[in-house]
């Protein structure tokens, strides 16, 4: 691969206090700055662990990796959810074998007093943990968001399938490119004709924002969770969404799941009535599937663009509000 002149691709500015000033190119292809994510991103702030109805039972536990360090989430005998890191302080050895949201496993619960607690809080069922000792509350970084989403049924919703994605693009492009839609009507041509984006709304708020729309076509009330007669597609800053579609009774959650300076796994999980899906809902989640590959082959193809050196810094366009709130939010997490 051509690697250019380092003389011909300057930054244009070496922060990104005007709103046309995307973050340097460096900041998404640097090793060093993916490792220091892992301290000043996923380290300081609330990040989606999983949901609550994976772990009903009392010793129910399931596994993440945030920022580099291994997690047990689990519900004790009181009921409630814990957090705690997944070795020993004895022995340094890994406690329990990894397990998925999606297939959790068992353990006493008493065998998880040993380890330092984790910071857990939720936004009805769905689970957040923050690595800082004295984190800002989750209430403060999810703003209007928690309210919204508390005012949904989504407890009542079973875990209806899992579909996990490996993306060879660093995490910061695809989120970027997911936070608005100026991409779709080229990109996602065939989804696109049935919704009316002239009736779109885009709302930036400090560690969120959302993105609404309403649908040409008239859609049942009983075909949606929520009753206004659009979409919302949430995004929560550093790397996860939550998706109240139109057209279905149920919605959907992504995890942009960083591995490291050059992929990412993304985690799509959907949510309906039935942990069965009927015949509507699975053609819904092959549509949703669709989008995805279509936006792995866009960010794949920036990404490799980004890789070449050609460009040490884009300029963003007058509409890329949440891109431009992506990159400040990055940035502010680098110089904390």
């Amino acid at each position: 691969m051509t690697q250019w002149n380092d003389a011909k691709t300057k930054p244009v500015s070496s922060d990104i206090t005007e709103k046309s000033n995307a973050l340097p190119a460096r900041y998404f292809i640097d090793d060093d700055v993916f490792e220091m994510e892992k301290e000043k991103v996923f380290g300081q702030y609330w990040v989606y662990a999983g949901h609550a109805n994976s772990i009903k039972e009392a010793g129910q536990y399931f596994t993440r990796t945030i920022g580099g360090r291994d997690l047990i989430v689990a519900r004790d005998d009181s009921g409630e959810i814990c957090a705690v890191e997944n070795f020993s302080a004895r022995d340094g050895e890994e406690l329990l074998e990894d397990a998925p949201m999606t297939d959790p496993e068992h353990v006493d619960p008493d065998a998880l007093v040993e380890p330092e607690s984790i910071h857990v809080d939720s936004i009805g069922p769905l689970l957040f943990v923050n690595l800082r000792k004295n984190p800002m509350p989750l209430a403060e970084q999810a703003g209007v968001m928690k309210d919204r989403l508390e005012a949904l049924p989504l407890e009542e919703y079973e875990h209806a399938t899992r579909i996990v994605s490996e993306v060879e693009c660093n995490w910061k492009v695809f989120s970027s490119n997911y936070s608005e839609c100026d991409h779709c009507q080229a990109n996602h041509q065939d989804w696109i004709k049935g919704i009316s984006l002239n009736e779109s709304e885009l709302e930036v708020n400090d560690y969120h924002w959302v993105l609404h729309y309403t649908h040409a076509e008239d859609v049942d009330d009983e075909m949606r969770i929520h009753d206004e007669h659009e979409a919302q597609f949430h995004y929560f800053w550093p790397n996860f969404t939550v998706n109240m579609y139109g057209t279905a009774d149920g919605y959907g959650t992504y995890i942009v799941d960083p591995i490291d300076t050059d992929r990412f796994q993304l985690i799509a999980d959907y949510y309906f009535r039935d942990s069965e899906l009927s015949e509507e809902e699975r053609e819904f989640v092959r549509t949703s599937r669709q989008l995805q590959e279509e936006d792995f082959e866009l960010v794949e193809r920036q990404w490799e663009g980004l890789k070449t050196g050609a460009l040490a810094q884009a300029q963003l366009g007058p509409n890329e509000h949440t891109v431009h709130k992506f990159h400040q939010l990055a940035q502010e997490a680098y110089n904390s």
